[in-house]
């Protein structure tokens, strides 16, 4: 029965999604849904982004937590325009749904925007099996985390796009081995794009936003 519950909730989401889709297509504008678990550095990823990206590329971001606006209040100061999704009021739900996702779009003004991101509750899991009719995915690993992360939960490294293995100035201080933790993701994702970066020194920090400037120009043509 259980399982009969979880595939109507999938099947309900994305019909949602395929919505959002649409609208997304229609307000030409390139959707990134970002996950990964908390304490990633997530959100210092995007804040640094931000302000490297903008003015010439137009953002938006929907910042999504169970509780506070903590994420949201740092990223309204790159100038960015933001909302927040709380999933207290829903019974705190550890994941954004399509459905959440629409009002926030229409509410930020997508017409106005190149680029919205979609940052994703801190968790490996639940984000993962749910579509929100992005155009890609992207995870956040840290050095602070175990190297067997992508292991563990392989659904999450599996559904992204690219990956980020985060917080690479901390590796002299730490017991980690970084080459390892690149091989548990491309064992599950093989051909999976990894930046190595820190958001802290920006070391390693061009190659992402590359990336994510030819996505943008590929479906918007700006």
């Amino acid at each position: 029965m259980e399982i009969d519950i979880q595939k109507k909730v999938l099947e309900a989401n994305d019909t949602e999604a395929d919505i959002n889709r649409m609208f997304f297509k229609d307000q030409n504008v390139f959707v990134l849904n970002m996950m990964s678990s908390p304490g990633s550095g997530k959100t210092e990823i995007l804040c640094r982004t931000l302000a490297k990206l903008m003015p010439t590329v137009r953002v938006g971001v929907i910042v999504g937590d169970i509780c506070t606006t903590n994420d949201a209040d740092r990223l309204k100061v790159t100038g960015a325009k933001v909302t927040q999704i709380n999933t207290d009021q829903f019974g705190g739900d550890c994941h954004l749904a399509a459905h959440l996702i629409i009002a926030s779009a229409k509410q930020l003004g997508c017409k106005d925007l190149d680029l919205l991101i979609v940052e994703n509750i801190g968790n490996l899991v639940c984000p993962a099996e749910f579509d929100i009719g992005e155009d890609a995915r992207a995870v956040v690993l840290s050095v602070t985390e175990g190297e067997d992360k992508p292991l563990k939960y392989p659904l999450m490294f599996r559904a992204v796009d690219i990956a980020i293995l985060n917080k690479i100035d901390l590796l002299p201080y730490l017991d980690y081995d970084a080459e390892l933790a690149v091989d548990n993701m491309k064992q599950v994702h093989p051909h999976l794009p990894v930046f190595e970066m820190s958001a802290k020194t920006e070391e390693g920090f061009e190659p992402w936003l590359e990336w994510v400037k030819i996505k943008v120009f590929e479906k918007t043509g700006k």
